[in-house]
């Protein structure tokens, strides 16, 4: 599985943490992800919108089970205990279809809202699917400036949804310097909106990949203008309450009532597994439509032929598998192959991306080795 190099300097990572009210306790050999006010405070802080759980959560059986996971890298064997352990993992999540088989917190728990990082541009990519389904978006081929007219005579002028989607918007940008900025900007009352603006062209849209955070920025933006409502609220109203999120979560926004659109979601693990175990049916939950499931498809396979390992907005594996993935290791992983989801939460991983997929990979070929016969859940 093809993912950015995670070269940001700790700074810039400091510069994150300061949108949070205060961090969680630190463990070595990796910092907690920071955590977001208590719900009292935040209720009345300005930097975070608050999801709330869903009437009617989807369940998750615990169905716990020995795994014997043992991977090789570089010609060395190791374990998943080793894995987790060399990775600084703080909370881990493995789901056998709706079945919790393997779970594990260090110096956190269940209640812990982890720091999403990018993971947050896959639920971007979710809202704008749904939003398209709706008849809010007509095309994702559409020119961004139709739905943000604001935009035009900027570098996005001229750039349509699908280069967003597939981070192809020839938009000058370095994102190991770029995005320090912005939160910066962000955090000191700076509207991204207007940041955006002022965004330059560096090549032809479409022609190749550069990731791009501010582009999914641009596509949270789009979803709020096109349907008319937040896009925290239309998160709520589409994807957190639908798909049975459990308990309640924030999600960032740049002390203007700009959602991110591309970080700062702060939700329990389980309930980012729930979001992977939507795309792993195929956007349903709870015997509802979420995320229309052509969306689901044409999301999770190759977007460009200059880029057969990203989606739209999904990182892509060798065997069908994808994830949402985040700063220092922070990972949503789907296996449709073995129906498993893989959450992570982490801030420090310095191991290859390459070997965390021969992890996962024999991870999930253990959980199908030891499922046993039980009919599938509804969706």
């Amino acid at each position: 599985m093809r993912r950015r190099p995670w070269t940001l300097a700790l700074a810039a990572a400091a510069v994150t943490v300061a949108l949070a009210a205060r961090p969680a306790h630190a463990a070595p050999p990796a910092p907690s992800p920071p955590s977001p006010p208590s719900a009292r405070v935040t209720e009345a802080a300005r930097g975070f919108d608050p999801l709330l759980p869903s009437s009617d959560p989807v369940a998750l059986r615990e169905a716990y089970r020995p795994l014997a996971v043992t991977y090789t890298y570089e010609g060395q064997e190791h374990t998943l205990d080793d894995y987790l352990a060399r990775t600084g993992t703080q909370g881990f999540v493995v789901l056998d279809r709706s079945d919790v088989v393997f779970e594990r917190y260090v110096t956190t728990d269940r209640d812990t809202l982890f720091q999403s990082w990018s993971m947050a541009k896959s639920f971007t990519s979710a809202a704008v699917g749904i939003a398209l389904g709706e008849g809010f978006i007509d095309s994702i081929d559409d020119p961004v400036t139709r739905y943000v007219p604001e935009l035009r005579g900027s570098g996005y002028d001229g750039v349509s949804l699908r280069d967003l989607l597939r981070m192809s918007s020839g938009i000058q940008w370095t994102e190991t310097n770029d995005v320090p900025f912005v939160h910066v900007a962000a955090s000191l009352g700076y509207p991204l909106t207007e940041l955006a603006k002022q965004r330059k062209r560096g090549w032809a849209p479409g022609t190749r990949f550069e990731y791009t955070s501010m582009n999914s920025f641009v596509l949270s933006w789009v979803v709020a203008k096109a349907t008319g409502v937040p896009y925290h609220a239309y998160v709520q109203e589409k994807i957190w309450g639908p798909a049975g999120m459990a308990a309640k979560a924030y999600l960032g926004n740049d002390s203007n009532g700009n959602s991110m659109g591309y970080c700062c979601y702060y939700a329990t693990d389980r309930d980012f597994a729930r979001f992977g175990l939507l795309y792993l049916n195929g956007g349903r939950a709870n015997g509802r439509q979420v995320v229309p499931a052509s969306w689901v498809t044409e999301s999770t396979r190759p977007s460009a032929a200059f880029n057969r390992g990203y989606g739209l907005q999904w990182w892509l594996g060798e065997n069908g598998d994808f994830s949402a993935s985040g700063l220092g290791g922070q990972l949503i992983w789907v296996s449709p192959r073995y129906g498993v989801v893989v959450v992570k939460s982490t801030l420090a991983t310095v191991l290859a991306g390459e070997e965390t997929d021969a992890a996962f990979e024999a991870l999930a070929a253990e959980v199908a080795r030891t499922r046993t016969a039980r009919p599938a859940p509804a969706h």
